[in-house]
Parts: structure tokens; sequence; C-alpha cells
């Protein structure tokens, strides 16, 4: 039988070919962002246009909807972050929005207001300890945040520009379910009880047992800070 080398350079792969999807959401965590409206109540989004450095979330929001508006005039919000049970609860956000009247660009796709997120998703509201907005009581995972910079996105492409906006957040408290804790720590998560609600293209999906160990995971946590 014959056998390829290991050490020989991998075939070119003739299956590949050059594509123009419309969206590149390859899976990203959801989450599920309160924010505090004009009259002073709660406001709730769902997005996965996120990510984390230290202790830095940086927010991808369409610079005309109601969460980015809030978010520039009081520059507090939560990130709640919903286990992959909650997507029926999530979903019940899909295609709602607290602007009033509704964006034209959202109107095309179907969106319409709503006021009572919380509400509409049947979710409970628990008072934060550092910001004004509340937390989502179901969410296993709660960070209280500050915006410390409003970056705009797409500046170069005039069709894009003036549509999103990248907020950067200051995460100034963190609050776990007791089950998320890793156990003999005090601050850590563990990984193998975590099961995050994933966005990818569309579509919900939950994140799978751990496929193997990591090198990067034999660095201690604290270094990164």
């Amino acid at each position: 039988m014959h056998e390829t080398s290991l050490s020989a350079p991998p075939a070119q792969d003739a299956a590949h070919r050059p594509i123009d999807p419309a969206i590149l959401y390859f899976g990203t965590p959801v989450v599920l962002l309160s924010t505090r409206n004009e009259d002073g109540t709660p406001n709730l989004a769902p997005f996965s246009s996120v990510f984390w450095l230290g202790r830095r979330a940086v927010l991808g929001i369409g610079a005309r909807s109601a969460t980015a508006r809030n978010l520039l005039r009081t520059g507090e919000c939560v990130l709640n972050l919903p286990s992959d049970d909650l997507a029926s609860a999530v979903d019940r956000l899909a295609l709602t929005t607290a602007a009033d009247p509704v964006p034209p660009t959202k109107a095309r796709r179907g969106y319409r207001h709503v006021r009572d997120k919380f509400g509409r998703a049947g979710l409970g509201a628990t008072p934060s300890e550092t910001v004004a907005p509340p937390r989502v009581t179901e969410c296993p995972v709660h960070m209280e945040a500050v915006v410390r910079a409003a970056h705009p996105v797409a500046e170069d492409d005039p069709a894009a520009r003036g549509g999103v906006i990248a907020f950067e957040a200051e995460v100034t408290r963190v609050h776990v379910t007791d089950a998320l804790r890793l156990p003999g720590t005090a601050d850590r998560i563990d990984p193998d009880a975590w099961r995050p609600l994933i966005m990818s293209f569309q579509q919900f999906y939950g994140l799978g047992p751990r496929l193997r160990p990591s090198a990067l995971a034999t660095i201690d946590e604290e270094l990164y800070l």
C-alpha cells in the first residue's frame, strides 16, 4: 500500500474557489446587551459582533440603532452571555428594535418596534452593581462595562460609511453562576462547564466538548492581564 510521507508538502486543494459572501459571520458568541433608553427604561439587544482583549470588550453596533445611541449617551452597558439553552429567548428578540420610528434600513429587513425587550424575551432583570442598566437574570455570565472609546468603522467605504460603530468597553464587574466556577479556585471559569450560544451565518449553535488539550492553556491566565 502506498503511503504519503508526513513531511511532504500538502497537495493543492482544487476544491477551494473564490466566492463573495455577503456576510462573514463564521461563528461568535451571542451577547444580550442591556442599556438604558432616554426615558430610563431598559433596552435589550442581541448581537454577536464582539471580542475581548484583556478586560476590554470590542462591540460592533449599527450606528443608527437605539443601542448605539444609548451607549453614546450613557457610556454604560451590561454584556449578558446566554448559554445554549436560551436560544429560544434570544430568538424572540430577533427583528425587534427599541428605535421609534424604525430606521428605514431595519424596516426593509422586517424589524418592528418593541419597547419592553425583557418582557418580549421572557427574561428577568437583576440590578447591576457598577452601572445603571440591569443584568439578564437567566444568563450565566454578566459583564458590567463602561464605554471608553467609540470608533467609526469602514469610513473609507462610501457605501458603508456611518453605518457601524466599534465601541471599546472596559469590564467593571463580572458575575457568574456557581456552576461555571472552576473547582478549587475563586476567580476562574471552568471551560468544560461553559456552553455559550454561538451565532454562525445567522444560525444558532452550541459548543461541543473539548477537542484536545491546548498548549496556550499552559500559560497562567493572570499573565494575560
